[in-house]
């Protein structure tokens, strides 16, 4: 409040006499009625002739108009306060004095004007205190209160409110005060100023605990394993802890150090034996405790965030993925890995830089660059001579309900999985004759999200992938993949979530004549539905089911269905 006591003392002289001619249009003459005790026998002359200044007529526009001249009623005021001091040279001036008590005229004017609009709200038990003595300075700082209420009713168009003869007092109090109105806007900035400094310079470093607990009951409701055999229709309970220590050294950075550890296994390693269908918080560590994320992430300027990535890196933690409400890595949101995002951004992982720029509000890029053994001196690993993926992304976002996204991304791997996750057994080179081969890709994404209504989003994605085998068996394979889903936040309960995602799990359309044999045949279709139910703040529970049609791309293969029911705590 005392910041807005000092910006309000620019508030001139020729401004209140313009406020006086609004009001004098709208109001009367008045005579000012000022207290006269005998020992302010000063104030009191000045208050008279004041007075007699207010009370002579004025002039208005000859075209009839009522509003007064401001320019012939600033000459007026500044003539009559040009005469008082004429008149009145043998006596002590107020800028002469060092306090103001509260017999003088210029005490009692300012009282009367705190009373009348409020302008002085008082000490923290409510009382004003009004009949002390005060400096110079503690008055100009009242005054400047004062001034600042006057100047808010003039502005929101209330200046009807303000009678014309405290305007005149405002003016002359003004006038006497001006040194110590300039004296306190001074010390004011450079108390701001030293302020702001102080906050900068001391801040200390801060750390957090934050969590995730997530339980998992799953299972194969019905379908054949992709080799015609009955699949394992065991319900399975398993969980995945997340626990993250943030720590910020500046208010502007963030180190975190992520501790993981999980038993959800995977149903393509274990009852289907096909990626599809896969649930994202698969992570089977015996519930061991790893480290998981480890990250440094700051500014550079304004608009640029570099985040350096130790270990286990993920494109979500500097890319968006353009997949609101159903990107939740698997706590929140879609069930399955191909539900969560674009199939082709799970080939960028690791350890490495990504870097964010914000060109504006509406154009952002992304690039990123993680190697998945750089902890690795052998030859064929380490930071740039093993297996890689790099991505550059631009998103766009034209107006707030759409977003766009434009992605590349050059892989390069030897773990079989040339098209990230998902999809087929062909498409991810799941086969005896690539055990020792290596791939590299250029996979290419279209992603975009559009908000119809707060209460539905529709999202949908595209991915191509050109991938060549390097050796053994060598050749090229087409990878496409597609999906479209519709969320319903705040469905039924606030901070509840409804999905719907159904798409094409990668699958190989085109293979060269060498590798003709890894050609996907059909089309497999994956249909995902969930309700994630707020419970409370941190706890949503989520059922879910997951409908493959010609699991593996293999019209042969019975249709298989999983359902899940997932239990998320956040703290």
């Amino acid at each position: 409040m005392f910041k807005r006591f000092v910006h309000s003392l620019l508030l001139s002289p020729a401004l209140l006499s313009t406020a006086v001619l609004a009001a004098s249009a709208q109001a009367p003459q008045a005579t000012l009625n000022v207290p006269q005790p005998e020992s302010a026998t000063v104030a009191s002359t000045i208050a008279d002739l004041t007075v007699a200044r207010i009370n002579q007529p004025l002039a208005v526009r000859p075209d009839g108009d009522d509003r007064l001249q401001s320019s012939d009623l600033a000459n007026e005021l500044a003539d009559g306060a040009t005469n008082s001091v004429d008149e009145l040279d043998q006596v002590t001036s107020v800028s002469q004095l060092t306090d103001v008590k509260p017999t003088d005229w210029s005490f009692q004017a300012l009282q009367s004007l705190v009373e009348r609009y409020g302008c002085i709200v008082g000490y923290p038990d409510r009382t004003y205190r009004g009949n002390r003595a005060l400096t110079r300075y503690e008055f100009a700082a009242g005054l400047n209160a004062c001034l600042d209420r006057v100047n808010e009713l003039i502005a929101a168009g209330t200046a009807d409110l303000v009678k014309k003869e405290d305007l005149a007092i405002l003016q002359k109090l003004q006038e006497y005060f001006a040194p110590e109105l300039v004296t306190l806007r001074g010390r004011v900035d450079g108390l701001e100023a030293r302020t702001a400094t102080l906050e900068k310079q001391q801040f200390s470093p801060t750390t957090k605990l934050g969590g995730e607990v997530v339980f998992a009951l799953a299972g194969v409701a019905a379908g054949n394993t992709v080799n015609g055999n009955d699949v394992q229709k065991n319900t399975i309970l398993g969980d995945r802890i997340r626990l993250d220590v943030d720590t910020s050294f500046n208010g502007e950075d963030l180190l975190r150090v992520r501790l993981q550890a999980g038993n959800v296994a995977s149903f393509s390693s274990n009852a289907t034996f096909t990626p599809e269908g896969d649930l994202r918080l698969a992570a089977d560590s015996g519930n061991s405790v790893e480290i998981d994320a480890l990250l440094y992430q700051f500014k550079v300027g304004e608009k640029t965030t570099i985040v350096l990535e130790a270990n286990a890196g993920a494109i979500d933690d500097f890319t968006n993925t353009v997949n609101p409400f159903l990107d939740g890595d698997g706590g929140s949101g879609a069930l399955s890995q191909f539900g969560t995002r674009n199939p082709i951004y799970y080939l960028v992982n690791g350890a490495g830089i990504g870097i964010t720029h914000k060109f504006s509000d509406n154009l952002e890029l992304s690039l990123g660059y993680l190697a998945n053994e750089p902890e690795i001196p052998t030859p064929g690993s380490g930071l740039f001579n093993g297996p890689f993926g790099a991505i550059a992304q631009l998103t766009f976002t034209p107006f707030e309900p759409l977003a766009i996204g434009l992605t590349y991304i050059r892989a390069y791997n030897n773990n079989f999985q040339a098209n990230g996750s998902g999809g087929s057994n062909n498409a991810n080179f799941l086969n005896a004759n690539f055990v020792d081969s290596a791939f590299n890709s250029d996979s290419f994404g279209l992603e975009a999200s559009f908000q119809l209504s707060p209460k539905i989003v529709i999202n949908g994605s595209i991915g191509y992938t050109s991938a060549n085998v390097l050796s053994g068996t060598r050749g090229s394979v087409d990878i496409w993949n597609w999906a479209v889903g519709l969320a319903f936040p705040d469905l039924f309960r606030k901070g509840s979530v409804a999905g719907i995602i159904v798409g094409m799990e990668p699958k190989v359309t085109r293979a060269s004549t060498q590798l003709n044999f890894l050609e996907d045949r059909d089309t497999s279709l994956h249909v995902e539905g969930f309700y994630q139910f707020q419970l409370t703040d941190n706890i949503a529970i989520t059922p879910g089911i997951i409908w493959l049609t010609a699991p593996d791309h293999n019209s042969a293969n019975s249709d298989i269905v999983i359902g899940v029911i997932r239990t998320t705590f956040v703290f």
